[in-house]
């Protein structure tokens, strides 16, 4: 029979179960360290998936804030452009409810992404109510500009019309001072003869007693028909006007002139030969006279005559 060392077999069996504890505390560190390590990734990633979170809650801040500011420079724009109070009125109160939300926006957290959300909701209300406002001042500025094509219209109308009737009152003035010339009496066929006492024509002026004066008045359809008063102007060689009395005048171009003799005719349109005289009661000067006929406040003829012997 054979003897195992018991000493030897007891020592085998100390270093087995120190290797045993070795090696499984070794494994049990090695699984912690996996552990620890593993913890440590996901804390990490979760801290980036945080501040990518809080990243992107800032940039919708930002946008929102850009959006606010955007849309309220929009209503200063219109609110310079509008003439209507009670748009204005309404615009100027949305854009004092945008001040309020921005300035609510300014101090809100990021991280608060529920008062963000709400918001921006609120700036989607505010933009749906201002497109409403914009599509009234839009069809008012097209109104207006209907309008102002219109006004343009009757404008020019109205100048073009304007001109038609101040051509058709110059025409009509034109037409009028042809009518007024065309009415105008005149007188033909003038002779002078000197008559002595007895009626009789004689050559010497001294013998004169009286100067007959032979007249037609022209045929005139134009003219007013009805009684007409003619009158005659005898002037002097030295230009003295032949009167019985400084109380015989008629008006002439806006002043009362002397005439020599007057006679009232029936005037029917149609030509007419009538008679005037005037009775010498003076010594007549050698010279060239004078003859003036007037009627309806016109001259109608205008002759000279001599008197030589």
């Amino acid at each position: 029979m054979i003897k195992v060392n018991t000493k030897y077999k007891n020592m085998d069996s100390d270093k087995k179960k120190i290797f045993i504890i070795i090696t499984t505390a070794a494994v049990i560190i090695i699984a912690l360290a996996f552990a620890v390590f593993y913890f440590v990734r996901k804390a990490n990633q979760k801290e980036a998936e945080v501040a990518e979170v809080v990243d992107q809650m800032k940039f919708e801040k930002e946008q929102v804030e850009k959006e606010y500011s955007n849309l309220n420079q929009e209503f200063e724009g219109y609110s310079s452009n509008i003439k209507n109070d009670s748009l204005v009125k309404l615009l100027q109160n949305q854009k004092t409810k945008v001040d309020q939300l921005l300035n609510e926006l300014h101090i809100t957290k990021a991280t608060n992404a529920r008062r963000i959300a709400q918001l921006k909701k609120e700036l989607a209300t505010v933009r749906q109510v201002m497109i409403k406002y914009v599509n009234q001042i839009d069809s008012l500025n097209s109104a207006n500009k209907v309008l102002r094509t219109e006004n343009v219209e009757v404008h020019k109308k109205y100048k073009a019309a304007n001109e038609t009737v101040q051509q058709l009152s110059k025409e009509k003035e034109s037409l009028n001072k042809v009518v007024t010339r065309a009415s105008i009496l005149e007188v033909i066929n003038f002779s002078m003869t000197p008559l002595n006492s007895k009626g009789k024509k004689t050559g010497w002026f001294t013998q004169t007693a009286n100067l007959q004066f032979k007249y037609t008045i022209s045929k005139n359809v134009t003219a007013q028909p009805g009684e007409k008063t003619i009158y005659l102007r005898i002037t002097r060689p030295d230009d003295e006007v032949l009167t019985k009395s400084p109380n015989n005048v008629f008006p002439y171009e806006n002043k009362n002139i002397a005439y020599s003799a007057c006679k009232n005719i029936e005037y029917t349109g149609e030509a007419k030969s009538d008679v005037i005289f005037w009775k010498v009661g003076e010594i007549l000067p050698k010279g060239t006279y004078r003859a003036e006929f007037f009627a309806d406040g016109n001259r109608i003829g205008s002759f000279t005559f001599v008197f030589e012997k």
